[in-house]
């Protein structure tokens, strides 16, 4: 049974405007932090970050505020060895399973969440 879904759309203009240390700190994870760190070219750390916040976002309206009070540190969007992301946190129940996606252009970053209990 699906119990929430989100979307999210981030112009990436916007992310650039307030990519600063505490802007970071804010929205990724310790574990997606030193992903950050680890890309070199500016553009593909702007479509990272974007990607994170568009996902983040996605999840807090997928949630609809029923569990509670988040932050966005409170989940980790890391990515499995093929690429595909996935959402690692505490907050959801072991029936809950978390579907993610996430795209970008050179202009937007997208994320998609849908929630389903088994």
């Amino acid at each position: 049974m699906i119990i929430g879904i989100g979307i999210d759309l981030v112009d990436l203009n916007r992310i650039k405007e307030l990519m600063d240390d505490r802007f970071i700190n804010r929205i990724l994870s310790s574990d997606e932090k030193k992903m950050f760190e680890n890309i070199a070219a500016e553009n593909t750390k702007l479509s990272f970050l974007g990607g994170r916040f568009a996902a983040k976002e996605a999840l807090f309206k997928a949630i609809s505020k029923g569990h509670g009070k988040t932050y966005y540190t409170d989940f980790s969007i890391l990515n499995h060895e093929n690429g595909s992301p996935y959402v690692l946190t505490d907050f959801f129940k072991d029936d809950e399973i978390i579907h993610i996606s996430i795209t970008h252009t050179d202009d937007h970053a997208i994320a998609y969440v849908m929630i389903e209990k088994l």
